[in-house]
């Protein structure tokens, strides 16, 4: 199936809806464009990266190895930053 926007005077455009549900695009959703030879691709991309996350998360500690010891991680700090006095 096939889906069709077009382009504004100034330069905007709309995304359909059922593509929007697919790809959990919304209000404020950033998208990267990149073009390779005659080809433009589009994709959704978080709004923070890995690194960002990894740099709040574990700012004076050296990096994670496992999946176990970031899910260890992101326990404590929630749990720090939502602990009652």
């Amino acid at each position: 199936m096939s889906t069709i926007s077009k382009v504004t005077s100034q330069g905007q455009i709309s995304i359909p809806a059922s593509m929007r549900r697919k790809f959990g695009i919304g209000p404020g959703a950033s998208l990267a464009w990149k073009t390779e030879n005659d080809r433009l691709t589009v994709r959704r991309i978080g709004a923070h990266t890995c690194a960002e996350i990894h740099a709040a998360l574990f700012a004076d500690k050296p990096a994670c190895k496992t999946l176990a010891a970031l899910k260890a991680g992101i326990v404590a700090h929630i749990r720090s930053r939502h602990a009652r006095d």
